[in-house]
């Protein structure tokens, strides 16, 4: 099974086949095992053996402290990480709201402007894709603080159409 592990920003895919392991092409023989009663856990590597504390700090999360000094890795499967790509991997995102462009295509119409207060499910803009016409909505109430696109304009996915700001900045 492919993973793909990040540690202080820096990804690293990793492939399992039982003892058979292969991190970004290196080949090694190794097995994680609990130590009973503590937050250790024996890792063998090449029969090398290392004992390191593990902390679980989330869904795939952990925080590991291989020579005292700990560390958060994340741990995610192939399917796992296919499936945020194409959705956003949900966390919340920083400065202001945002509607992106969910694939490529040419912006037909933008149905709102600066300033316009929108209701959940107001239409925000049309867009072609593939010869269809593709209506973006919006997910909350809020005010549009700015649109970055016009029609006419051809888009690319994930480029920024529209921004939102505070109900309150109406």
């Amino acid at each position: 099974m492919k993973y793909f592990v990040t540690v202080a920003g820096r990804e690293l895919e990793v492939e399992i086949d039982g003892d058979d392991v292969v991190v970004e092409g290196q080949s090694v023989r190794a097995h994680l095992d609990p130590v009973p009663g503590t937050p250790l856990r024996q890792l063998t590597i090449d029969g090398r053996i290392v004992h390191w504390p593990f902390e679980r700090i989330g869904a795939g999360r952990w925080r590991v402290a291989p020579h005292g000094e700990a560390v958060e890795a994340e741990v995610m499967d192939e399917r796992t990480r296919h499936i945020r790509q194409l959705t956003g991997d949900g966390r919340a995102q920083a400065g202001p709201a945002r509607l992106t462009a969910p694939m490529p295509g040419l912006v037909v119409r933008v149905e709102v402007e600066p300033g316009q207060r929108v209701a959940p499910g107001d239409s925000l803009v049309v867009l072609e894709a593939m010869k269809m016409e593709n209506e973006l909505r919006a997910s909350a109430g809020s005010v549009v603080a700015a649109v970055l696109v016009q029609a006419g304009a051809a888009v690319e996915k994930g480029d920024v159409l529209v921004e939102f700001g505070d109900a309150g900045d109406a």
